[in-house]
């Protein structure tokens, strides 16, 4: 780990206790990597492709990114990862996926099934056991509340899920990780800022809860904290509601 910033090997070490915690790296696996071109996703991707190279379990890297027809038009996204991937010496590959409809519209949901669907089959045809997304601990409590706010239901994004009966599973080693310390280590890693920003990212309900979130946290310092323990920390004695 000589090479990195302390922000990078704090986060390191992080994503190490992620690994112990929940098993999300084993002898033998091959991850693709779901890589936006964002600071998460690039970060994650570095910081895994460092830890390959002395963890004492063997496993393999692909780093893997979706275009879709729903782009802005600062959307360079092949061109400049395609740099970055070789910088890091990454194995890599890209799919162009559809996700507008005959009106060229689409909608958050869909075009995150289409994304998800598309990278599943690229984790396949690649030969990989896991798909790995750079998810932080923000992320975490902020799906936490989304979910519970708007769907009415406790429910949140696991740091480890087995899917299609165990033939794929997704990991998320950032989990431990708050957004802070990532938007550190991406500028000290000189990553681009901002390859694309989603054009419905301005109104999510998601940038709501962040900044609601953020103001929050000047009246309890320890607000993120307590929300990621609480996902852990259920007291199913005191829960007896009925649907209504």
């Amino acid at each position: 780990m000589r090479n990195l910033t302390s922000a990078g090997f704090f986060i390191s070490s992080k994503i190490g206790k992620a690994i112990k915690d929940y098993n999300l790296i084993e002898d033998g696996d091959k991850l693709l990597i779901a890589v936006s071109g964002g600071k998460d996703s690039l970060s994650l991707l570095k910081l895994l492709l460092e830890r390959k190279k002395w963890a004492p379990v063997k496993f393999d890297i692909v780093a893997a990114h979706i275009e879709t027809d729903f782009m802005c038009a600062g959307c360079t996204h092949r061109k400049i990862l395609s740099g970055i991937f070789r910088d890091m010496g990454a194995k890599y590959a890209f799919k162009k996926i559809k996700v507008l409809d005959r009106n060229k519209k689409t909608n958050c949901f869909w075009c995150s099934w289409n994304r998800r669907k598309a990278l599943f089959e690229m984790a396949k045809r690649h030969g990989c056991n896991k798909v790995a997304f750079g998810h932080h601990k923000d992320d975490i409590i902020e799906t936490t509340l989304l979910n519970l706010f708007f769907q009415g239901e406790f429910s949140t994004m696991n740091p480890r899920q087995e899917l299609f009966k165990g033939s794929m599973t997704v990991i998320r080693p950032l989990c431990y990780v708050e957004e802070r310390l990532i938007k550190k280590f991406a500028k000290e890693s000189g990553f681009p800022e901002q390859l694309c920003r989603c054009p419905n990212s301005r109104d999510s309900n998601r940038k709501y809860l962040k900044e609601f979130i953020k103001r929050m946290e000047k009246r309890s310092p320890n607000i993120r904290t307590n929300i990621f323990r609480s996902i852990a920390r259920v007291k199913k004695d005191y829960i007896d509601l009925k649907e209504e």
